[in-house]
Parts: structure tokens; C-alpha cells; sequence
């Protein structure tokens, strides 16, 4: 383990930047608690689905809301999603509810309840003295302004939409590279145009693009980081 997280360390950026990869590896590495606010999302928006409510019918998305139970898990090695007493962590990475997701995530209401459920989340592994590594697309700029580190990922659209097939076609969700190209463009054009709490890097982020980048190069420049933050004392090396 290259070093003790201290703090939380927020993490932006659009699909397809190796987020989530980096996000959950990062924890590990450190020793840290994660959080993949995306999923929560991904859960209500199957909940909407489940329910045969309409995604954009805002009103009846939030009534679907409040009356959500979810659960997700801090531990990076298994992370958990469970909608009720039932495990979604399949259920919500499917094509349904990828294209319904950014809909149901603009809904305001939705934002405010999920964002307190985030605050909460991260309060208590802080108050345990531990850290967090938190993943979405508001992270730095709501959920934890207030984060030791916030750093905004990004990557050019090809290599995006690219990395986002080859997970799809692992997953056994194959679909043509145009198809894909599109969902990634539409996925971004709707989140960062939302009104509420739309996808921006945080002013004080510090923005690393991983179009050239391995999965290890990008932790050791998130470890070097953190370390010059104060939050760690970190030894930069490949991941474990």
C-alpha cells in the first residue's frame, strides 16, 4: 500500500475517462472508502424504470424517489447496489438504463435527496478517521466542495467512446462503434447542459486527461497529488 488516506478526494469527469476504474483502484491502493455516486443515480433511475414511470415525467420521477430504498456499499474491492433487499449491480449498467439515466438524474429533487444520502455517506467514513475516494459528476462542485482534492478526468471523445465498447462488449453488451459514439456524445451533451448541477470541473480541480495514459500512470499521478495536498504520505509506484 503506497499510504493512508486522509480526507476526501473528489473525483469528475464524463464517461469513458476510466473513472470508475481509477476511482475504486485508487481506494484500494490507499486504503481509502469509495463511493460511486453514479450508481446511486443508476438505481433510482431503475426504480423509474421498475415502476413504468416515464424519465422525463419530473414529478412523478421525484414521487419514485423519495420512496427509494438503496443501498450502496464503501468497499472498493466489492462494491454494492442493492435496490430494496435486491442486488442491481447487474440491472443498473444495462442499455435501458444507461439511456434513461441522464433524464432521471436532472431532475432537482432527485439531486437534493441523493446528494444529502452522499453527504451522509462521506461523513461517516470521515468520522471513522478514515478517507474516501468519491466518483461522479458533481462531486467537487456539491456533493464535497470542501474536498482536500478534486480532480476532473477527461480524455478525447474517440478514445472515450472507445474504452466505453470495449467495457460494453466485456459486459456482453456489443454494439457498433457509431452507436456508441453517440451515446457517449448525447450522455455528455445532456449532463453538462442540465440546469441542475450540470458536469463542470470544480474551479480549484485540477484536470488530468488520460487519453494517453495506463490505468497505473493515471494513480501515480493521483498519489503524487494527494500527497502534495497534505493527504498522504504517499510513495508513487505502479498500483497494486
Amino acid at each position: 500500500m503506497a499510504g493512508a488516506l486522509r480526507g476526501v478526494v473528489a473525483l469528475d469527469g464524463p464517461s469513458g475517462t476510466g473513472k470508475t476504474t481509477v476511482a475504486r483502484k485508487l481506494a484500494a491502493k490507499l486504503g481509502a472508502s469509495y463511493l460511486d455516486t453514479g450508481a446511486m443515480y443508476r438505481i433510482v433511475t431503475l426504480a423509474v424504470l421498475r415502476a413504468g414511470v416515464d424519465p422525463a415525467d419530473s414529478a412523478a420521477v421525484a414521487t419514485v424517489a423519495r420512496k427509494v430504498e438503496l443501498t450502496v456499499g464503501t468497499t472498493p474491492h466489492r462494491p454494492l447496489a442493492r435496490l430494496g433487499d435486491d442486488d442491481v449491480g447487474v440491472d443498473i449498467r444495462t442499455d435501458r438504463v444507461t439511456a434513461a439515466v441522464s433524464a432521471v438524474s436532472a431532475v432537482p429533487e432527485v439531486r437534493r435527496l441523493l446528494v444529502a444520502r452522499q453527504r451522509e455517506i462521506i461523513a461517516g467514513e470521515l468520522a471513522g478517521g478514515g478517507g474516501i475516494v468519491v466518483e461522479g459528476r458533481d462531486i467537487g462542485t456539491v456533493v464535497a466542495p470542501d474536498a482536500g482534492l478534486k480532480v476532473f478526468l477527461t480524455a478525447d471523445p474517440a478514445v472515450r467512446a472507445a474504452r466505453r465498447g470495449a467495457q460494453d462488449s466485456a459486459a456482453g453488451r456489443a454494439a457498433a462503434p457509431e452507436t456508441v459514439r453517440a451515446s457517449v456524445d448525447r450522455r455528455d451533451r445532456l449532463d453538462s447542459t442540465r440546469a441542475a448541477s450540470p458536469l463542470r470541473p470544480a474551479e480549484d480541480a485540477v484536470e488530468v486527461d488520460t487519453s494517453e495514459l495506463t490505468i497505473d500512470q493515471v494513480l501515480v499521478a493521483l498519489c503524487e497529488l494527494a500527497s502534495r495536498r497534505g493527504l498522504l504520505n504517499c510513495t508513487a509506484g505502479s498500483a497494486s
